[in-house]
C-alpha cells in the first residue's frame, strides 16, 4: 500500500515530462510557422518600411488610420466577401447535388466518384491555364459554345470586364473546390440510417419531401462545418484569383490577399501591407471563433 502511494506520483511526473517532451516539437513548429509571423506582422504594421531594403521609420497607428479611412481596404473587403459568398454558394449547391447523385446505385458510380475528385487535386496553375483558354474572347471554347447555341451574338471578354471577370473567377473557384463538399457530404450520406427513409416512404413522402425532412436535417451539422471551413479557405484565396485576373480589371477582383501582395511587392510598402494583413486576420478571426465554438459544441 505504501509502496504504491509513493510510486504513483513518480509515474505521474514521469508521464508529464514525457508528454511535454513529445509535444515540444509541435509547439516549436507552431511557434515558428504561426506565432512568429503573426507577431512580426503586428510589429511591421507600426512602421513605414520600404520592401527592398526593409528599412523605415516608426509611424505608430498611421498605417491603421489609413486602413480605416482609405477606400482600398474596404473595397477589397467587399470584393472578398462577394467572391467568398458566390463561390461558396455554388460549391454547396453543386457539391450536395453531386453527392446525392453519387450516393445512388448507378452503374458508373465508382468511376464517377474517382473523376469528381479531379478538379480538387489538379494543380491550380494547370487549372487556370485551361480556364484562361476556355474564357479567351477570340478563340475560347466558352464563347464559341454560347454563340453556337444562340445565347451570345458577340464574344464576351470574360476576364477583362465587369461583371464578367467576377463571374468567371467565381465559376472557376466553385469548380476547383466543390469536390471537397462532395467528399464530406457523401461520407455523411452513407451513415444515414436506411429505416428513416423507409418510414418516410410509408408516410407517403416523395423524393423531395424525403430530402427536406430526412436528408437535409441529417446533413445540417456537417454542412455547417463545411461552410465555415470553406469560408475561411476561400476568404484567404490568393493564387487562383491572381493567376486568373491579377485583381483586374483595375481592382474589381482584388481581394484582401491580393491587396496585401500589391502593397508589399507592387508599391513596396511593407508596413502598410502588414497593417492590411492584420486587418484581414481580424476579419478571419470571426470565422475561426464561430468554427471553434461550433466544433466545440459538437464535441
Amino acid at each position: 500500500m505504501i509502496a504504491t502511494q509513493t510510486i504513483t506520483p513518480r509515474l505521474e511526473r514521469s508521464y508529464a515530462r514525457l508528454g511535454v517532451l513529445l509535444i515540444a516539437p509541435t509547439i516549436l513548429v507552431f511557434s515558428l510557422v504561426i506565432v512568429y509571423p503573426l507577431l512580426a506582422a503586428i510589429y511591421l504594421s507600426v512602421f513605414s518600411i520600404y520592401t527592398p531594403t526593409l528599412e523605415g521609420n516608426f509611424v505608430g497607428a498611421a498605417n491603421y488610420v489609413k486602413l480605416l479611412t482609405g477606400k482600398a481596404f474596404w473595397n477589397s473587403l467587399g470584393v472578398t466577401l462577394i467572391w467568398t459568398v458566390g463561390t461558396l454558394t455554388l460549391q454547396i449547391v453543386f457539391g450536395v447535388g453531386m453527392a446525392l447523385l453519387l450516393h445512388q446505385n448507378i452503374w458508373f458510380r465508382s468511376l464517377a466518384r474517382s473523376l469528381v475528385l479531379f478538379p480538387y487535386f489538379l494543380s491550380t496553375v494547370v487549372a487556370v491555364l485551361v480556364w484562361r483558354w476556355l474564357f479567351n474572347d477570340l478563340y475560347g471554347a466558352m464563347n464559341h459554345g454560347l454563340m453556337q447555341l444562340g445565347i451570345l451574338d458577340l464574344p464576351l471578354d470574360w476576364l477583362g470586364s465587369m461583371p464578367n471577370a467576377m463571374i468567371g473567377v467565381i465559376l472557376v473557384g466553385a469548380w476547383k473546390y466543390f469536390p471537397f463538399v462532395v467528399i464530406a457530404v457523401l461520407a455523411r450520406l452513407q451513415t444515414i440510417p436506411e429505416h428513416l427513409y423507409e418510414a418516410a416512404k410509408i408516410d407517403g413522402a416523395g423524393p423531395i419531401a424525403r430530402f427536406w425532412d430526412v436528408t437535409l436535417p441529417q446533413l445540417r451539422n456537417v454542412l455547417v462545418v463545411i461552410v465555415l471551413l470553406r469560408a475561411i479557405w476561400d476568404f484567404k484565396e490568393f493564387d487562383l484569383i491572381y493567376l486568373l485576373t491579377g485583381g483586374g480589371p483595375v481592382t474589381s477582383t482584388q481581394t484582401l490577399s491580393l491587396l496585401v501582395y500589391q502593397e508589399a511587392f507592387g508599391l513596396n510598402q511593407m508596413g502598410q501591407a502588414a497593417a492590411y494583413s492584420v486587418g484581414m486576420m481580424l476579419v478571419m478571426l470571426v470565422f475561426m471563433v464561430v468554427y471553434i465554438r461550433k466544433t466545440g459544441k459538437e464535441g
